[in-house]
Formats: C-alpha cells, sequence, structure tokens
C-alpha cells in the first residue's frame, strides 16, 4: 500500500477548492488537511503538521503563491494550479513537481499524483540510505556523499564541488548541512563544508583536502575541528 500524502488545497476561488478537492477525494493516496482560500489558515497548518504536497495557486490576495514559497519552499512540495501559464518558468526555482493549467481536469490531476509518486520513489533516501538531493537547473540532483569534495557558502546559494561537477543550488549551509550525515562532513568555516574522508593535512589555521585543495578554518570553527582531532 503506498504511502498516505498529506496535502493542502489553497486558492482564493471557491469553485477551484471544490473542484480539486473533489478530485482529491477521488484518489484514495490522498489526505486533505486543508481546502480553502485563506493564506494565513494554510500557513497554521503548515507549520504544526505535517504536510507532504500542497496545491497551490498563484494569484491571492493575502499573499501571492510565489511569496507563500519563498517561505515554505525547503519544507514542502508544490503543485501549482493556476490559469496563467506565463508563471510556469518563475515557479520551477522552487520545489515545483508539477504546473496544472486551468480549467483542470482528472485525468491531469491524477497525472501529477503519479509524478509525485515517481518523484518520491526516485529521490527519497531508503532505510540506512544516504545521499544528498538537491534541485538546480530545474533539474534534481542525487548526490552520493562519497562525491562530495567541499561546499561552498555564496551568500543564499551553495555550490557543491563533486568529483565530476560543480552544482549551483539555491540553499543556506546550515540546511545543507542538516541533510548530511553528521558522522561524515565538518562545517569548518563559515562559508565551507568538508567531508572528514577528505581531509589530507590540518596546518595552522588552514585544511588540504585530497585534491590538493587549500581552506580556511574559521575562528568559531577551531573548537570543532579540535574536538574532531581529538577524537581520532
Amino acid at each position: 500500500m503506498k504511502k498516505k500524502i498529506n496535502c493542502i488545497i489553497l486558492d482564493d476561488e471557491p469553485f477551484a477548492v471544490k473542484l480539486i478537492a473533489d478530485y482529491a477525494s477521488k484518489v484514495p493516496q490522498l489526505q486533505v488537511l486543508y481546502a480553502d482560500s485563506d493564506v494565513y489558515q494554510a500557513m497554521e497548518v503548515l507549520n504544526t503538521q505535517t504536510v507532504d504536497l500542497v496545491f497551490l495557486d498563484i494569484q491571492m490576495p493575502q499573499l501571492t503563491g510565489i511569496e507563500l514559497m519563498q517561505l515554505f519552499n525547503r519544507q514542502h512540495n508544490f503543485i501549482i494550479t493556476s490559469a496563467y501559464p506565463q508563471y510556469a518558468l518563475e515557479t520551477y526555482q522552487f520545489h515545483v513537481i508539477d504546473f496544472l493549467l486551468k480549467p483542470i481536469t482528472f485525468n491531469r490531476f491524477y497525472q501529477s499524483i503519479e509524478k509525485y509518486n515517481r518523484w518520491q520513489e526516485a529521490f527519497q533516501p531508503a532505510e540506512n540510505d544516504h545521499f544528498l538531493f538537491v534541485k538546480a537547473d530545474r533539474k534534481h540532483y542525487k548526490i552520493s556523499p562519497d562525491t562530495i569534495i567541499y561546499i561552498e557558502g555564496l551568500k543564499d546559494y551553495i555550490r557543491i564541488h563533486t568529483t565530476t561537477e560543480k552544482i549551483m543550488v539555491l540553499e543556506n549551509m546550515k540546511a545543507i548541512m542538516e541533510q548530511l550525515p553528521p558522522q561524515q562532513f565538518v562545517r569548518i568555516h563559515r562559508s565551507y563544508i568538508i567531508p572528514l574522508n577528505k581531509i589530507k593535512v590540518i596546518e595552522g589555521n588552514q585544511i588540504q583536502l585530497s585534491d590538493g585543495t587549500f581552506l580556511p578554518i574559521g575562528e568559531t570553527y577551531r573548537k570543532l575541528v579540535g574536538e574532531w582531532i581529538a577524537k581520532k
């Protein structure tokens, strides 16, 4: 049996809310936690309950769909329901699974649920399986921690340096660190995260990695690095 998908439906058109909720009721896997037009009530549900998927309109009076995704992008996945195709490109910078253009048929709605399921099966970690899953340039990347040389913070973005490529991702260092196996990675600077098995030499306030790269140890992270050394 497939895992239940907790979802909310947020649209400023009551007819659209009713239609999507009716479609959702025909899919046993979907469990609707909220279906209405109040953005702030929807935000309360997002903040207090486990929500897997959000069916979201773009044009709403209280807060636009774009603004809502900016607030919750890293915690939830979205399926956009809009009458305006010009928003499609802008929305795909977020965790958007699909873009449903109104009027929405049940067949098209069901296809979006299947797309979400395929995405889950392809990219969600199996038990005891660790990998980094990121979205960049409208592509989904599944990165094995073993291939990471180091991760570099660049304001609102990070650059993941791997053995084969460099991937620029709209993410912050704290969030990406939480996705990595903690026993394998350490943050050595506000701008750098490194895998412990890539350390070659620690000299003063610098670390040389196995590929020859030198990175600085930030002042606030020296104690953490020192504690790691002391354990070895």
